[in-house]
């Protein structure tokens, strides 16, 4: 699990195959297929094998013999590489002899095609006629796809491998045309391996380990000469055909790192980061002191991608419950905001009486790497060591303490240059050094801290939430934390958000504020809308007269703090001094400064901010999100209802909600509003129209079907029908609590 970096062990069942070593393999969605290997020395197979990992269902598939000729013969060592709905084997190694314990090797270079069917189960092996010269007999290879955004033609890359001596020679295959050619490459081409790994991310094949001449001055053809294992990482460029280098063969790492020499190994790409684990290291002629790995390592090769625009959960008057959709793999998020008016910069340094805090650093311009021990509890974020200063929202500090289970804790980094490449290591006691994050484009490349599967990996929250600004509801958060399901079932999960008390925003308002990209937000603001919940009409939509846009130096943000998860809890935020804000202001995603020297600001009742997210990894800070716009809640108003709970029967749905707090007398009544079709939302439809359903002092309310038929289904993210409900107290109508009914694939014609 690369969320939680725990091993787990399936209890899998059907036609569990024997267990083998150098085999073909294969994900197709969440179907695994598995092809040949080692069986027993000497005794190889050709059997294909088909796991439903949905249902950890093992079944033995036979694909119909190709029509010109023989399946394929056992075999290990060949690579099996998938492109669409076809998986294409290559080469390998078979015994010659009918005797397993008299092993005659012969080197493969065959070419099959394998049409899979779609969900489960093969059709059939086939040998396509292939034009140009084919790679020569080898095993232990490497083989991907990849295709080029703007050129849609598929090409299979095979690379070095064992015919005896090890290869170092790149083959190109057009799977459209089935012609082989050599490609010709720039830069240094890697010294010739076997039992590497290659994975593409992007337009670049990683390549990484594997066995290489001991001796890169010695005769490499030669079938007797000296091999070891190497850590050395390069990748080529498939678009230019150029070879990079990451980390050199004899680079030295007496720290330990870096990933440790090693063959044998795996490596898998999920998004933009890349995972290596366990391998073998040793010398050729010392296989008895072979040494296995048993550590997990990754690569960021890129900054993570831009979060969703930040969704509002709840408001107070001095504080903001919100939330964001999660950015695969990466380490914490930025949240920034900007307020309205501009809040005065401070003069000078700023004073004492903010506590210690300061945030994940990442310095220099090359390769970040981590390691931990796998036998505690898993920590996805090896940057962040966590100490919980008091009265911090959410941040991730330098000195943070991560709280895995009741009895483990985990922290530290330490920061080592080495070379050209950025090192860092987590072990179980270090000592972090405050720093801001600093951007880089290269790669970053950090072991991961795992735990087995018998070990509960309870990752605590890295955050303190206000309990005095926020309402202790516990069922708050399982009710935003359910929001990923879809809804088709009796028990109902939904996502909601609360309006500010003034201001009844659209849907868009509270989750997407402003759909303009934050270029051109800074030159125009959405103006806010208001609605008297309170009217008579049976419908309402958001209106309201614009607001000048401020001048774009008046256009300042500042940080909120870094946060480990997709959520936050906003009460203050960090004043920056004159002098930095000129600096930042002329580079978007400057460094996050130092915290501990910052003063604190509290949010005000009853004030617009705005808010973007940003996502971090080991290679710096992403790009920000688009801009969304809250406003905190007037004093006197009542708080938004919780706890909103959906129950679907055969003709109807049923509202629940708990009653929230009322500081100026006793709840007088409760509205609930539903979003409708209308014509208004096809000339904007960022500006949802809401029909009241309900009035009245119950706690809960029914939505018939005949008004469910007008509900309008919001596109915004995910599917869904939106619900608002708010309470009335003598003050007046305060804060509406927003309800994303999540949908299934909806199909909707709007007239």
């Amino acid at each position: 699990n690369i969320v939680t970096n725990q091993w787990f062990l399936p209890a899998v069942r059907g036609d569990i195959p024997p267990g083998c070593a150098a085999h073909g393999f294969v994900c197709d969605g969440t179907r695994i297929l598995v092809f040949g290997g080692m069986v027993e020395y000497g005794r190889y197979s050709n059997d294909l094998y088909e796991l439903q990992a949905s249902r950890w269902l093992w079944k033995k598939v036979k694909p119909q013999a190709p029509s010109n000729g023989s399946p394929p013969c056992p075999r290990l060592g060949h690579s099996f590489s998938l492109y669409g709905n076809k998986c294409y084997l290559f080469g390998g190694l078979a015994n010659e002899s009918e005797d397993s314990n008299n092993n005659v090797p012969r080197y493969l270079n065959d070419f099959y095609e394998l049409e899979l069917q779609h969900g489960s189960g093969v059709v059939g092996w086939s040998i396509p006629v292939t034009k140009g010269i084919l790679p020569s007999p080898r095993e232990s290879h490497t083989a991907i796809v990849y295709c080029r955004k703007d050129v849609g033609n598929p090409k299979m890359y095979i690379f070095g491998g064992m015919c005896g001596c090890r290869l170092n020679d790149l083959w190109e295959l057009d799977i459209e045309t089935m012609t082989w050619s050599r490609p010709e490459t720039k830069g240094t081409v890697p010294l010739p391996r076997s039992l590497h790994t290659a994975n593409v991310i992007g337009n670049k094949m990683y390549v990484f380990g594997g066995w290489v001449p001991q001796s890169a001055g010695g005769d490499i053809s030669a079938p007797d000469g000296e091999w070891k294992c190497t850590g050395s990482f390069c990748y080529l460029n498939l678009d230019t055909t150029e070879w990079i280098g990451l980390i050199s063969d004899c680079q030295e790492d007496k720290s330990n790192l870096l990933p440790g020499p090693r063959a044998g190994h795996c490596a898998v790409a999920v998004g933009t980061r890349l995972y290596i684990w366990s391998g073998r290291d040793g010398y050729r002629k010392a296989w008895n002191n072979q040494v296995c790995c048993k550590d997990l390592w990754y690569l960021d090769t890129e900054r993570p991608l831009a979060p969703s625009q930040v969704q509002l959960i709840r408001a107070t008057t001095n504080s903001f419950q919100l939330k964001w959709d999660e950015v695969p793999t990466v380490e914490g998020y930025l949240l920034q905001l900007h307020a309205d008016p501009p809040v005065p910069p401070v003069a000078g340094t700023p004073g004492t009486g903010s506590p210690e805090t300061s945030v994940l650093s990442s310095q220099g311009s090359g390769s970040s790497l981590h390691q931990s021990s796998q036998s505690l509890p898993s920590v996805p974020y090896p940057e962040m060591k966590v100490d919980h200063p008091s009265q911090t929202n959410n941040l991730i500090p330098n000195n943070v303490q991560v709280s895995l289970s009741s009895n483990s804790k985990v922290e530290g980094k330490e920061k080592v240059a080495a070379s050209e490449n950025k090192v860092t290591q987590e072990t179980s006691k270090n000592h972090a050094d405050a720093a801001g994050f600093k951007e880089s484009n290269a790669p970053s490349l950090l072991p991961v801290c795992t735990s087995s599967a018998q070990t509960s990996a309870n990752v605590g929250e890295l955050h303190d939430l206000d309990k005095q600004s926020v309402n202790p509801d516990a069922s708050v958060s399982s009710t935003v934390s359910s929001t990923q399901t879809m809804v088709t079932q009796q028990a109902v999960k939904t996502e909601s958000s609360s309006t500010n008390g003034a201001v009844v925003k659209d849907e868009t308002s509270l989750t997407a504020f402003n759909s303009k990209s934050e270029a051109a937000e800074t030159a125009h603001v959405t103006p806010s809308t208001r609605v008297n919940t309170g009217q008579t009409n049976d419908s309402h939509s958001s209106r309201a007269p614009q607001r000048p846009a401020p001048k774009a130096r008046d256009r300042r943000w500042y940080d909120v703090g870094i946060f480990k998860n997709n959520s936050a809890v906003v009460s203050q935020f960090y004043l920056l001094p004159e002098e930095t804000l000129n600096i930042n202001s002329k580079k978007e995603g400057g460094d996050v400064p130092d915290y501990r020297l910052l003063k604190k600001q509290d949010l005000f009742p009853g004030t617009v901010y705005r808010f973007r997210v940003a996502a971090i990894n080991g290679c710096g800070v992403g790009p920000f999100s688009k801009i969304s716009e809250f406003k905190t809640c007037i004093p006197g108003f009542p708080g938004a209802p919780s706890t909103v709970k959906i129950t679907k029967s055969v003709d109807c749905i049923h509202l629940s909600w708990e009653p929230p707090a009322s500081p100026s007398g006793n709840i007088l009544e409760y509205s609930a509003y539903l979003a409708i079709r209308s014509t208004q939302l096809q000339e904007n439809p960022s500006q949802l129209v809401f029909m009241r359903i309900y009035c009245g002092l119950k706690t809960s309310c029914i939505v018939t079907a005949a008004q469910l038929s007008n509900a309008h289904v919001d596109y915004s993210s995910r599917p869904a029908i939106v619900f608002r409900i708010s309470a009335k107290n003598e003050r007046g109508y305060g804060p509406a609590t927003q309800v994303r009914w999540l949908q299934g694939k909806v199909t909707v014609t709007q007239h």
